[in-house]
């Protein structure tokens, strides 16, 4: 289904009127495609001359493509999809994102038999329930379990160069689980070379039939797909990915880099009116998200029940049926510069890439860096935002000094397994992993 605006007014500016007015962008139907709905139906688009259209993707794949040959004139997308298309990882296209539209977002969520198997390996608190967060060491027993069996143990994510696959393999490879290896020069694309646990791609509004199915034994997916699976009986969420990785980049916005030349002053309208929904979002502490699950709850955008996205959305999250934990910064869409397209989070990414095999071949650190700096686009942003300061919309503490702002964030060390990063030294950062390529490696 689309969704569809017909101008009543458009806001004329002194910096210009978009080069392109009527536009098409897609979504995947995740709670995490909120900038996107926010700006239409609070007329943000509207009020930058912008006329658009959202449609719902089948899969992240028909997405990118959709946006490579032009039928979207932009999207929601996993955040590595700019940066794996503009190195050839799949499909071969210069894609850009001048917007970061959220962090966290995702968990992990396995079979209630599974759980079941996990539960005896996992520490508990006082009043008796699981102490968070929960380390792939409590499953490493029940994959042993099923090859003794002789049976692989399986689980689901939705896209190779997707958060969730990477979320996935490092709490496996924290717990002493190997999620295999990508090998594309060796023509394998399976990632599943030397796998304790083979990992495949289920598009996520089907991850809890997938997983009912038995198809997988456990799924990495954004909301409300793991909450729909608690709320369905068929599978319990054991770690969200604020707990592995601690305010982690999630989406982005994408476009093409050719459509991005042609169409500035469109592109830098359409930063405005997302930077204008994800502070919409967030403002006075939430207290629109109540408003916001009820516009996601329509069938046009994610679909799912009110309850069920209100679950994760509104400041906390169920793991087992009963167990709510606070959970304020589960989605995150403006606060801590969420916005911003920071070097480092794409550099992270990168080292994941590189980490699993998908880059074969060991790249200098600068590799990295230009990389980054050709897909992500701070510049459009600060642009687009100096605007909204100008205009009185948002000040100028909502957003990084532009002056002094370098791109990277300060090293993290806020992971599960307590390793920092430190965007600046990719090479460094891949080195200390007990599990993953590194240095010169190669399959």
């Amino acid at each position: 289904m689309t969704l569809g605006l017909s101008a009543t007014s458009v806001a004329d500016d002194a910096v210009g009127w978009p080069e392109k007015a009527d536009l098409k962008f897609g979504f995947i139907k995740l709670t995490d495609m909120a900038p996107l709905a926010i700006a239409y139906e609070k007329g943000y688009f509207e009020e930058e001359g912008l006329f658009v259209t959202l449609e719902a993707q089948a899969n992240w794949k028909v997405l990118l493509d959709r946006v490579i040959d032009g039928q979207l004139d932009g999207a929601h997308m996993l955040a590595g999809q700019p940066l794996g298309a503009t190195i050839g990882y799949g499909t071969q296209a210069h894609i850009i994102t001048a917007f970061s539209m959220d962090l966290n977002g995702n968990a992990i969520t396995v079979a209630n038999r599974v759980w079941e198997q996990m539960k005896p390996h996992v520490p508990t608190r006082e009043d008796g329930k699981p102490q968070h967060p929960i380390s792939a060491a409590a499953l490493k027993p029940v994959v042993s379990d099923y090859a003794k069996a002789g049976e692989r143990f399986r689980m689901g994510m939705v896209f190779p160069v997707s958060t969730h696959n990477y979320e996935l393999r490092y709490w496996l490879a924290a717990g002493g689980i190997h999620p295999g290896y990508y090998a594309p020069q060796k023509g394998d694309n399976s990632g599943q070379l030397n796998a304790d646990v083979l990992l495949s791609v289920t598009p996520p509004p089907q991850m809890p039939a997938t997983l009912e199915a038995g198809t997988i034994q456990g799924y990495c997916v954004g909301e409300p797909w793991n909450q729909q699976a608690l709320f369905k009986g068929i599978g319990v969420p054991v770690v969200t990915d604020y707990q592995i990785w601690k305010n982690n980049p999630e989406k982005v916005f994408g476009v093409s880099q050719t459509w991005a030349e042609k169409y500035p002053i469109t592109h830098r309208k359409v930063v405005k009116a997302l930077i204008r929904a994800a502070a919409w979002l967030d403002e006075n502490d939430n207290a629109n998200r109540d408003e916001a699950v009820k516009m996601l709850a329509m069938p046009r955008y994610v679909g799912a029940d009110r309850e069920i996205i209100a679950n994760s959305m509104t400041g906390s999250f169920e793991f087992e049926k009963g167990d709510r934990r606070d959970a304020a910064d589960f989605n995150v869409f403006f606060r801590h510069f969420a916005t911003y397209p920071y070097y480092s989070d794409a550099i992270w990414y990168l080292t994941q890439m590189r980490r699993w095999g998908q880059i074969a071949e060991a790249k200098p650190d600068s590799w990295y860096m230009d990389i980054a700096r050709k897909v992500y686009r701070p510049d459009i942003y600060a642009a687009a935002a100096k605007e909204l300061i100008a205009e009185g919309v948002l000040s100028a503490s909502d957003f990084p000094d532009f002056d002094t702002e370098s791109g990277f964030k300060p090293p993290q060390a806020d992971f599960i397994d307590n390793i920092t990063y430190d965007g600046s030294k990719p090479n460094a950062y891949l080195e200390k992993f007990p599990i993953g390529l590194k240095g010169k490696e190669a399959l």
